[in-house]
């Protein structure tokens, strides 16, 4: 057996030692306050129901059987693309296997050398890392702060180069929004071109769910979207929104989209029905509750433990890996499942508990985890 070598069993120490090694665990019984699935899509019957019938209907295979520019690529696939744009209100739309796999695949085909690309601090890892692959500059602004972007935008921007700015409408691990028509109309006043990760927005903002940029009637002041279906939408895959010329030039140069089996169709079945699925009242009920835990945690004297948010996710703050994962245990106990979020996945004093509200939540429910929440922070 070939040994394991020294460097790497130094660094699983170090994350022993630092209380932050990650293990793999199913899911515990309990109270769901922890998964992305938003609208309990993941979960939805008639959902479920519809593609079974379908499959059995049309006979589908099982797997896509290769690549989309080889023999990936089936009808359904353009439907659902011609969907989704419609549905967003875009030129087009090209599906990837993830929104890992959309954001590697559309940063690192489109970034060119001497382009630059400035991004938010807490930009999703996904982006930094298509960003690694490629020959262009980048550099980070401060977290929603118009100040520090026109500076940067100013700085860097060159003739020569092709100027990006790139933002999640929604932030995973924070939960606030950006303030996406200030950084709109700062792209416009540079000419630089905007991108916005639509991940945790999608299926909560806007009429049927249709996004912030939607909401916010930014469609056509943004160079890319990128919409996923791990969230909100119960299922898998996700999809990149532009122009035909973008669709285009990503089929021709997106590595993470031509070196890879298309997603399935059954996949591609379920982002399908999860979209009929947007038009019931489930989004109204989500909202209800985010209001509702809002109030209860300036009721309880507990917004300065919390990042302001009106979004599915929010955050509590409690600094220190012991002390996060300490709360995280307790609570789980109680039945109310959550998941601490650690440093290195945010900065150290920046630990958290990263808290989803579903649809399928109840008022009892939150009531009773902020009332333990505050109990702890507080004895």
């Amino acid at each position: 057996m070939n040994k394991f070598p020294d460097k790497l069993k130094k660094k699983l120490r170090q994350r022993l030692q630092e209380n932050s090694f990650r293990t793999l665990c199913t899911n515990q019984e309990g109270v769901d306050f922890f998964s992305n699935d938003y609208l309990g899509f993941a979960q939805n019957q008639i959902i479920l129901k519809n593609v079974a019938s379908y499959i059995e209907k049309k006979q589908l295979c099982n797997g896509s059987t290769g690549s989309r520019l080889m023999s990936g690529t089936k009808p359904l696939h353009f439907e659902i693309e011609k969907m989704l744009s419609n549905y967003h209100n875009s030129e087009a739309s090209l599906l990837f296997n993830s929104g890992y796999d959309a954001n590697v695949g559309l940063f690192s085909s489109i970034l060119q050398k001497n382009d630059v690309l400035l991004f938010d601090e807490f930009i999703h890892a996904s982006v930094r890392d298509g960003v690694r692959m490629t020959n262009s500059t980048s550099y980070k602004f401060k977290h929603n702060n118009l100040l520090d972007l026109e500076k940067k935008i100013t700085k860097f921007s060159q003739p020569e180069s092709q100027l990006y700015v790139v933002v999640e409408s929604v932030y995973s691990m924070d939960g606030d929004t950006a303030p996406l028509k200030k950084i709109a109309n700062l792209c416009c006043k540079y000419g630089a071109s905007l991108i916005v990760d639509e991940a945790h927005s999608g299926g909560v903002f806007g009429n049927l769910g249709k996004g912030l940029v939607c909401n916010l009637n930014l469609e056509k002041h943004v160079f890319a979207r990128i919409h996923t279906f791990g969230k909100a939408l119960g299922c898998h895959g996700a999809t990149i929104l532009g122009s035909n010329q973008l669709r285009d030039y990503l089929i021709n140069f997106s590595r993470a989209f031509i070196y890879t089996t298309a997603i399935s169709l059954h996949s591609v079945l379920f982002i399908k029905f999860s979209y009929q699925q947007l038009q019931d009242n489930s989004i109204y009920k989500l909202r209800t509750l985010i209001v509702f835990f809002n109030k209860k945690i300036i009721h309880l004297n507990l917004a300065t433990y919390f990042i302001s948010s009106t979004s599915a996710i929010h955050c509590c703050i409690v600094p220190g890996n012991n002390a996060v994962k300490k709360l995280s245990s307790t609570l789980n106990k109680k039945g109310f499942l959550v998941k601490p979020v650690l440093s290195p996945t945010v900065p150290k004093g920046q630990e958290r508990i990263r808290i989803c509200l579903h649809a399928y939540n109840t008022q009892k429910e939150i009531e009773i985890l902020l009332n333990l929440i505050s109990f702890f922070l507080k004895s």
